[in-house]
């Protein structure tokens, strides 16, 4: 196996709960190569969404550290941490988090804007990235003037727009119909064989993740079973299927 992108190594986490602590992740190992697909699954509490909040660097470890390609990111803070995080790591959550004021292709941009990307070149990306998720039409409505599905497929073109290496998704499908879900599972592996976007994603979902060519299981704050690199690529998706 080559060097992993993403390395997890030996990541607790512990909150403080009425003075008493709180073991939320217990030393848990974890490594994902580039390119890959894996779905992390297990019960409510586990310790998935901590794990993947840490490795997109929103929460830091109590003991433990993550690495992307070699470089320890838990070292970084404040802007260094900031410009990684904008440059590297793109984000889908059950909520899409839009903003209401600002159209379709106003929230792809918003990540470059922040960064200060000239506009005329971040416009251009984001309207191809909306064009790929099937909503050139859609691209100057408001997030109250597009369905659940529509807005998910706006928020995987802003984690997009950026051109991250990695893309963490937490529940993406949670809030949609099994219709609309499948259309966004599509997606990712879409994404995936497009770009060779890593993807990790968060999912109580077991049409993801029976579909997904890596499942890790977690329990108790740590990794149950985990199958490793898989051999061979997910299975194409058909242009039909994204139609």
């Amino acid at each position: 196996m080559n060097e992993p992108q993403i390395r997890v190594q030996g990541v607790s986490k512990e909150f403080d709960r009425e003075g008493s602590p709180l073991r939320v992740l217990r030393d848990v190992h974890l490594e994902i190569g580039a390119g890959e697909m894996v779905a992390i699954v297990g019960q409510s509490g586990a310790g998935k969404s901590t794990l993947l909040h840490i490795m997109g660097t929103l929460d830091v470890p109590s003991t433990g550290r993550i690495l992307y390609n070699g470089t320890d990111v838990t070292a970084l803070s404040g802007n260094a941490l900031a410009q990684f995080r904008n440059r590297h790591i793109g984000f889908v959550f059950q909520f899409h988090h839009l903003l209401p004021d600002f159209d379709a292709l106003e929230n792809v941009m918003m990540p470059g804007l922040i960064r200060g990307e000239p506009r005329g070149p971040l416009r251009d990306r984001a309207r191809a990235l909306l064009a790929e998720m099937g909503l050139e039409k859609r691209a100057r409505h408001r997030p109250s003037e597009l369905s659940g599905g529509e807005q998910q497929r706006v928020a995987l073109a802003r984690a997009l727009v950026m051109r991250p290496d990695v893309i963490l998704a937490d529940e993406p499908t949670g809030n949609l119909d099994s219709a609309t879900s499948e259309r966004m599972n599509d997606l990712f592996f879409h994404v995936n064989q497009t770009h060779g976007t890593t993807f990790v994603v968060v999912t109580h979902s077991r049409e993801l993740a029976d579909r997904m060519p890596r499942v890790v299981r977690m329990r108790d704050g740590q990794i149950e079973s985990d199958p490793g690199r898989p051999a061979s690529p997910p299975a194409e998706v058909s242009e039909e299927t994204l139609a």
